[in-house]
């Protein structure tokens, strides 16, 4: 499960935490980016991000963080990191992107998006205002779903190539809106964990000065 994280809020969490549990997945890895290829830098610097997530996940014991990209310089798109994974964890492990699906809806933009199929799975957890039907899809997008919709099963059956929906509670939480919030000084309190919002008042991240500690 990779993204910016900034920060990482509690819908993050549900995400994670229902797909694992819908489709019995071993692990999920964390993968906060450091210069995320698909978009515009993230105001906050990559080393406050990581410690974010590891904050947010180090009491659940299925969760893992990686750090390879938050540390690294380079631009990254999800592509290099399948393939990065694929050449630690070999070509015979069951491989699992976790998304919602407002980014599901998004997937035809993403660099070299067909080919992500070859190297994993897609587990796509409900969104409010996102439906999952080959009518509410972009057309290509429609397309592979039409082609590659399984189960969990499905999911433990191949190492790549198929994508399963699954539902998850509804939580209208985005990371944008906290930042605003933050930044106008009202309340982020049960948006995100209290460990995560310690950290942000003690490092004035999201400030609306802007500094950083």
């Amino acid at each position: 499960m990779g993204g910016t994280f900034d920060p990482v809020h509690l819908g993050h969490l549900r995400l994670a935490e229902e797909a694992a549990g819908e489709l019995g997945l071993e692990r999920v890895r964390w993968i906060p980016s450091g210069n995320p290829g698909h978009r515009t830098a993230p105001r906050t610097p990559a080393h406050h991000r990581l410690e974010m997530v590891r904050l947010a996940v180090r009491d659940n014991p299925r969760f893992a963080v990686d750090d390879a990209e938050a540390l690294g310089g380079a631009a990254q798109f999800t592509i290099d990191t399948l393939r990065r994974l694929r050449a630690e964890l070999g070509a015979k492990l069951p491989l699992v992107v976790i998304i919602g699906a407002d980014q599901f809806h998004k997937l035809d933009a993403w660099r070299d998006w067909r080919g992500l199929f070859e190297h994993a799975h897609f587990a796509v957890g409900a969104r409010p205002g996102y439906a999952l039907t080959p009518e509410s899809l972009p057309p290509a997008v429609a397309e592979e779903w039409r082609g590659r919709t399984g189960d969990a099963a499905a999911l433990r059956a191949a190492p790549a190539g198929r994508i399963a929906g699954f539902p998850m509670t509804l939580l209208g939480i985005s990371a944008s809106d906290i930042r605003r919030r933050l930044a106008s000084g009202a309340s982020a309190r049960y948006l995100l964990p209290p460990e995560v919002l310690a950290y942000i008042e003690k490092h004035r991240l999201y400030s609306e000065d802007g500094r950083t500690a």
